[in-house]
């Protein structure tokens, strides 16, 4: 397991850590260990396409990392009151809705290649941006730019399950296209 995984591991092992500092009311440390886990967010991809060091474990711990800490952040913000709770409904209903859509791919014999699109990595900055945002609200006095932040945060991450969900109707659709060239010419 090379340095990029190890790196993600370590965010995955921080959300317990940046949870707890919310809890316990530890907001200022709590911003620190979630600035530093999104930076084992940078740094790993970083790393693994600088170093040629991509993985299959990579390509699934990744955004698995990345779901844990945002899906935990904004469940703990909205427990907190930082957050509305309709944000947070959007944000894990997206990544519900995908979950399952890769599942029924996976139980019809299809195949999915999972690449991010534009929108969807927007989405996830938009989301992190929002966490921190909600963070920084008490210190700052920054409702309005928060209000405004959710906003475009919703609006992304919508558009990107949409996105999502239309790529996985063609990967769903893509065993039929297949079985239909092996047929009998004559039988169609």
């Amino acid at each position: 397991m090379g340095l990029p995984n190890w790196l993600t591991v370590l965010r995955i092992l921080l959300i317990p850590v940046f949870v707890s500092l919310l809890v316990y009311r530890r907001p200022g440390t709590a911003l620190a260990v979630f600035c530093l886990a999104s930076l084992t967010d940078l740094l790993d991809g970083y790393v693994a396409r600088r170093g040629g060091s991509q993985s299959r474990l990579g390509a699934f711990l990744d955004p698995m990392a990345d779901k844990l800490l945002l899906t935990a952040s904004f469940v703990t913000l909205t427990y907190l009151r930082a957050l509305p709770f309709w944000i947070t409904a959007v944000v894990i209903s997206r990544d519900v809705i995908l979950v399952l859509g890769a599942v029924l791919i996976h139980m019809t014999g299809g195949v999915i290649a999972p690449a991010p699109t534009r929108a969807g990595k927007l989405s996830t900055f938009f989301q992190i941006l929002t966490v921190l945002v909600a963070m920084l609200t008490p210190y700052l006095q920054a409702r309005p730019v928060l209000r405004v932040t959710i906003w475009i945060t919703a609006g992304f991450t919508v558009f990107s399950g949409l996105q999502y969900i239309t790529r996985g109707m063609g990967f769903l659709n893509a065993p039929a296209a297949v079985e239909r060239e092996h047929e009998d010419p004559l039988l169609r």
